[in-house]
């Protein structure tokens, strides 16, 4: 809902209310973002001015109490007085950096607008409204249209930026926020999402004091060193109580996130594109458009305000025929063989993973070129003869013979200087003349400025998807772009953002008109989770760690942004490639299971009781999966450092699944309580452990305690044992009322040194439960 009285903008959704007006002077003024108010004059809740302030400097000499650099803005420039961080830098018509953008006009309209140059959020007339504003700078004859799309049931607002030249002389623009709000600081605690490589968005919180604290990219993606989302809390906010913002951007390339806090005690909070070495030069009568960023808001808490993101993704970003539709469960073949393959033992992995109850096989890295290792191929698109003999097509045709959907691996955006594409086209390769190119991973960053390689690109994946029957492509990028330059461009400030935008114009022409395929995205793992790419990738591959202890970080970090069903998930072989820690095979499944769920490792070398287990797994998995995918997702915090609680309900509130992870054990290990939240108070229900396997080596020794013979525990008689025997572990069955199994269920106790029987839970180090709730 948008209403305009009394020189006033009120925007509301849900839950909440955001508010502003049009100062005497025309700017714009903020008054209030957060819970929903009933519609009334702003002023007692707006910040005063109605004292002159020493050291600033006055907007209007007829008001000495009006300086922008004391007022809570909506938006602002340089060089009238206001000395906090500026959201834009444009160095005018004028030829001076001085900017002024004062109202002019607006109007509301029902649904959103469509972006020319950039992908944006969506949402039918029903669903959303927009207010248009536009400002100006009156002397330079420069347009800032800016843009309030209000989402209402998912509490969501979006605001961009479009700036159009009506001079005769160009402009130059430095620096061009999406958007910029002030608020009066309440303790406000940033919360970012950081990591690298294999280390993905674990969570930092730092305690917002004077000064400026920037949270970016300058990698020529959203990169894995700084997820763009980031939180704005107060200071006792946990899971379920507190006030806490939450800012996003639909953007997969550089981006800039800033807040300040000034010396009147008011937090400014921007978000944008990145200025590092941007520029961009705006003629007359053209325009530029900004990416789109998604602001929400919770008085209740962390989880309210992921819920508000994760409904909005799934509803108003994800698009087309993979919109709020079940993700399959798939096979995939990296890790189990590398580039070492060949038709046999790709359809010896397919056969075996068909019989545990996998859906769809991908085949990853190795099938094109001279890809015999990391070092040639890229570029190509012939098929690598080498591991496939007989081509591609026949392998295909005999996976979906099996029963299986078929997947494949690609990584259009970069090519081998050992490759045929690059010995016929150098130049298409992103290079600094004069310069000795610098490689990652043995590969250079092709131009996507340039329309030949775009077309290059299409023609070459749209062959191979149109030629055989492909259900979905993971498209992946393993390098940051460095050496950024493109011959096709006059102006070198502008590469980054054309590199962004030609990325957008492959994936459009390639997905959207082939809706059926599922697009999963991925860059050495999260190295370009973002808005943007699930704009046409409605899942992205979380990390390159497989590591169910690393993925409690990762996935938990990525879940205060980001839904389950964005999240790509796999169980993988023990000890984990990436950390050499051995985990059960239960709790890779337990936490995987948290998102979009596939396998990669060798079936082959499975025991019998290892078949058993993961047939079980992906069985209840099926059987649940809408609530693992798109059930309302929460964060338990436990009463233990050790101890880490996921659950997600279901829409109808009829189903529940709870994981209860200890990333290490106790001795003596002390009562363990299971609270479940969001279920109806009232209505009972039933809660029951996933049956999981304990083997006899678990036990070591004390084997030697149930036996009246003395046995070598790494012997051959226990490693006998374990391919064809194991104990179930402790299985909890409960009933109770929702409000009940909120406060919380008393666990069976863990093993505590000494004696075992079926009642005892044996979690050990890095051992979970999953607990599956049902109304009775």
């Amino acid at each position: 809902m948008i209403e305009y009285k009394d020189n006033v903008f009120y925007l509301t959704t849900k839950d909440t209310s955001y508010w502003f007006g049009i100062t005497e002077f025309k700017h714009l003024e903020h008054f209030h973002y957060g819970p929903r108010l009933n519609i009334m004059n702003p002023e007692s809740i707006r910040m005063k001015h109605s004292a002159e302030t020493g050291g600033t400097v006055a907007y209007d000499e007829s008001d000495p109490t009006y300086s922008l650099d004391a007022i809570c803005l909506e938006y602002s420039g340089i060089g009238t007085g206001d000395y906090r961080h500026s959201p834009i830098e444009i160095k005018m018509p004028d030829t001076t950096f001085v900017s002024d953008f004062v109202y002019k006009s607006h109007r509301i309209f029902t649904g959103h607008m469509e972006m020319k140059t950039l992908p944006s959020a969506y949402g039918k007339d029903t669903e959303c409204k927009t207010l248009e504003i536009t400002l100006e700078d009156e002397s330079n004859s420069v347009e800032m249209l800016m843009y309030y799309t209000v989402y209402e049931e998912s509490n969501v607002i979006t605001r961009r930026a479009v700036l159009k030249n009506n001079n005769e002389k160009s402009l130059v623009i430095r620096r061009i926020m999406s958007m910029m709000l002030d608020m009066p600081n309440r303790d406000f605690h940033m919360v970012t999402f950081d990591g690298g490589w294999i280390k993905e968005a674990h969570k930092h919180i730092r305690k917002i004091e004077s000064g400026l604290y920037v949270n970016s990219s300058t990698t020529g993606a959203s990169s894995n060193k700084h997820n763009p989302g980031f939180l704005l809390a107060e200071k006792k906010t946990d899971e379920d109580a507190g006030n806490v913002y939450g800012f996003n951007i639909i953007y997969s390339g550089n981006h800039y996130g800033a807040v300040e806090l000034s010396s009147q005690d008011i937090v400014r909070v921007m978000m944008g594109i990145n200025p590092h070495c941007f520029e961009w030069v705006l003629k007359k009568d053209e325009f530029f458009e900004t990416p789109e960023v998604i602001m929400t808001f919770s008085e209740n808490g962390y989880n309210k305000l992921s819920r508000n993101f994760h409904d909005f993704v799934n509803n108003n970003v994800v698009r087309g025929d993979w919109k709020n539709k079940e993700r399959p469960v798939v096979i995939n073949n990296w890790e189990a063989t590398f580039f070492r393959f060949n038709e046999r033992k790709l359809s010896g992995l397919a056969r075996r993973a068909k019989r545990l109850g996998v859906e769809m096989f991908v085949l990853d890295d190795g099938w094109f070129g001279k890809r015999n290792d990391d070092t040639a191929g890229l570029g190509d698109y012939s098929i690598n003869k080498k591991n496939l003999p007989r081509g591609l097509s026949p392998f295909i045709k005999k996976v979906n013979k099996m029963g299986l959907k078929f997947g494949l691996w690609f990584e259009p955006e970069m090519v081998n200087p050992d490759s045929d594409l690059f010995r016929a086209h150098p130049e298409y390769a992103v290079t600094t003349p004069g310069k000795k190119p610098t490689l990652g991973r043995h590969q250079l960053v092709l131009d996507l400025c340039n329309s030949d390689v775009r077309d290059y690109i299409v023609e070459n994946v749209c062959r191979i998807l149109d030629s055989n029957e492909i259900s979905y492509v993971k498209w992946d990028m393993n390098r940051h772009v460095s050496d950024a330059y493109s011959a096709l461009i006059d102006e070198q400030g502008e590469f980054f953002h054309r590199y962004i935008m030609g990325l957008y114009d492959i994936l459009e022409r390639i997905f959207i008109p082939r809706p059926h395929i599922l697009l999963e995205s991925c860059s050495s793992g999260g190295n370009r989770f973002d808005l943007g790419m699930l704009c046409y990738s409605p899942q992205i591959w979380t990390s390159d760690d497989t590591d169910p202890i690393e993925r409690l970080k990762i996935q938990g970090g990525l879940s205060y942004l980001y839904p389950q069903s964005s999240m790509g998930a796999h169980v993988s072989s023990a000890p984990h490639q990436q950390t050499l820690r051995h985990t059960p095979m239960s709790t890779r499944f337990n936490v995987a299971s948290f998102g979009c769920l596939g396998y990669e490792f060798d079936l082959k070398h499975l025991n019998f009781v290892e078949r058993r287990e993961i047939k079980n797994q992906i069985a209840v998995y099926k059987k649940h999966r809408n609530t693992f995918q798109y059930g309302d997702f929460t964060r338990t915090e436990s009463n233990k450092d050790n101890k880490v609680i996921w659950q997600s309900v279901s829409k109808d509130k009829s189903k529940a699944a709870v994981g209860f992870y200890q990333t290490l054990c106790n001795a003596a290990e002390g009562y363990d309580y299971l609270p479940v939240k969001g279920l109806e108070k009232d209505s009972k229900y039933s809660v029951e452990t996933l049956p999981q396997s304990i083997f006899v080596k678990t036990f070591g020794d004390l084997v030697k305690f149930l036996l009246p013979f003395s046995i070598d525990p790494e012997g051959f008689l226990i490693r006998t044992a374990n391919k064809f025997y194991a104990l179930t572990n402790c299985v909890e069955k409960y009933e109770a009322c929702g409000k009940a199994l909120e406060w919380g269920i008393k666990l069976n106790n863990q093993f505590m040194g000494t004696n075992y029987n079926e009642n005892t839970r044996l979690l050990s180090d890095y051992g979970s439960n999953l607990y599956i709730v049902n109304k009775i």
